[in-house]
């Protein structure tokens, strides 16, 4: 890759153009602004500040100059004849209901005074939506030139405008996409975030207690006849929301210490394992995959951490009399991690068709890490599908996904639990993930080994327990 160098041209057009020092503009032209929604500097007395519209347009109505009329000829044939590549490379962002578009002085400003040699030579460009894409030729770091552009784009434009490079759909090669910031505005909903939340999970915490109560799941309509029941699931529903609890404070808390928003958690209801996790929108743009990855392990790993705690609790404490569950040694079969976890500690006493007192923490961890589980897929846009995508890229997690989707799809022919998933996934999870700032740039190896190990242990969790649970087994 090219080394940067100290002192290049800044435009990318040479033709007898002052060099300037790393990160030093030229000096200032008439500015454009987009809208003009933010206020302008006072005019000198006695001088009167022109608009944008003085600009872009002639001083008197029907009055115009055949260079403007070339300008809005050559802008009219832009977006009308031209063809953004196939597959956008800004996937996820939705236009505004009034096209906001980028002028055309403005744009021969960032071709000339903010993308340069030393950062990104433009060799073409394409009408985006609003904004406009930028073909050419990325010079050094990925990230260094983004910092450098993102730098000029700001003195120039002020806050303006938002600038994401990213990889081509068509060839992956590196592309710089630039759009006004005001088509970047987060949805919003019909409903408050909060009263939405709230009630899924107040949904949530029913079907956790619901769970716990087995001789209710057999005859759920008996359920608001008989709910001084629920009582007793309480102990399990607490310890599996618990897990989930610090799922969700991982993802919250790496989230604050990187810079990003996060929306408010809307957990997912289920009578089959008491929920599916929770959904958690990212709000704010993210500036790397490398950000993407510490906020998407951490969720899973939290989880994992303190239900792998809890089990090992369960399986080293006796159940008391009266607070034990007896189960058949066969159902550690549903899961590889947990069924060679059991034995392991159990050794002799875990034998095919043989009856087992455990302790029900066993259970109830289960289910925690389970959902932890189950949330590491690496599909769509579930924590394990963020985590493909930021180690591997963007047409990688497409693959990945559409893989991930049709194993399931499999799955559910012969498991109930997988048939909702995968249709949550399908209608709810699926992408495409909102472009990050920079997505050339790879994570750092400890952080690549970071989210491959929340992606085994999930595997690990998921695949059944292949082995027969006799004397003479081996883990």
């Amino acid at each position: 890759m090219p080394s940067e160098t100290e002192t290049e041209p800044e435009s990318n057009n040479d033709n007898g153009n002052k060099q300037f020092k790393d990160g030093e503009l030229p000096p200032p032209l008439d500015p454009f602004q987009q809208n003009n929604r933010g206020p302008s500097p006072p005019p000198s007395i006695g001088e009167t500040q022109p608009t944008d519209m003085d600009l872009l347009k002639s001083s008197e109505p029907g009055e115009e100059t055949s260079e403007e009329v070339n300008d809005q000829a050559t802008i009219q044939d832009m977006n009308e004849t031209s063809e953004v590549a196939s597959g956008s490379p800004l996937p996820g962002l939705k236009p505004p209901g009034e096209l906001i578009r980028i002028p055309k002085a403005s744009i021969d400003i960032l071709k000339d005074q903010v993308f340069g040699f030393d950062t990104f030579f433009i060799t073409s460009q394409e009408p985006y939506e609003g904004g406009v894409l930028f073909k050419g030729n990325l010079r050094g770091l990925a990230a260094r030139s983004y910092e450098k552009i993102t730098k000029r784009m700001q003195d120039r434009f002020g806050d303006q405008y938002k600038l994401f490079i990213l990889a081509n759909p068509e060839d992956d090669k590196p592309v710089a996409v630039v759009v006004p910031k005001e088509t970047l505005q987060p949805e919003t909903t019909a409903v408050p975030e909060w009263f939405a939340a709230g009630a899924f999970g107040l949904v949530t915490i029913f079907t956790l207690l619901l769970r716990n109560v087995p001789g209710l799941q057999s005859n759920l309509l008996s359920t608001f006849d008989n709910l001084q029941l629920l009582k007793d699931g309480l102990p399990g529903a607490l310890i599996t929301a618990g897990v989930l609890a610090a799922h969700e404070l991982g993802h919250l808390l790496v989230a604050k210490y990187v810079g990003a928003k996060l929306g408010v958690p809307y957990f997912v209801p289920s009578w089959q394992i008491g929920s599916f996790g929770a959904i958690t929108r990212i709000i704010s743009i993210m500036s790397k995959r490398e950000d993407l990855v510490k906020i998407a392990a951490a969720g899973p790993l939290a989880g994992f951490s303190i239900g792998f705690l809890i089990l090992l609790l369960g399986f080293v404490l006796p159940p008391s009399d009266g607070f034990g569950i007896v189960v058949d040694a066969t159902v550690f079969h549903d899961s590889f991690l947990v069924g060679g976890i059991a034995k392991l500690l159990l050794g002799d006493v875990l034998k095919e068709g043989t009856p087992l007192s455990i302790n029900p923490l066993v259970i109830w961890a289960w289910s925690g890490l389970l959902i932890n589980a189950i949330n590491s897929i690496p599909a769509g846009e579930l924590d394990g599908g963020r985590i493909a995508f930021a180690l591997w890229g963007r047409k990688p997690w497409s693959r990945i996904t559409g893989v991930s989707i049709a194993l399931l799809g499999f799955s559910a022919l012969f498991n109930d639990v997988a048939f909702y998933w995968v249709a949550l996934i399908f209608f709810l999870q699926r992408g495409p993930i909102a472009p990050l700032s920079e997505e050339i740039t790879d994570p750092e190896d400890k952080y690549v080994a970071l989210g491959v190990t929340v992606l085994l242990l999930g595997l690990l969790i998921l695949v059944p327990y292949p082995l027969s649970f006799t004397a003479e087994s081996m883990v």
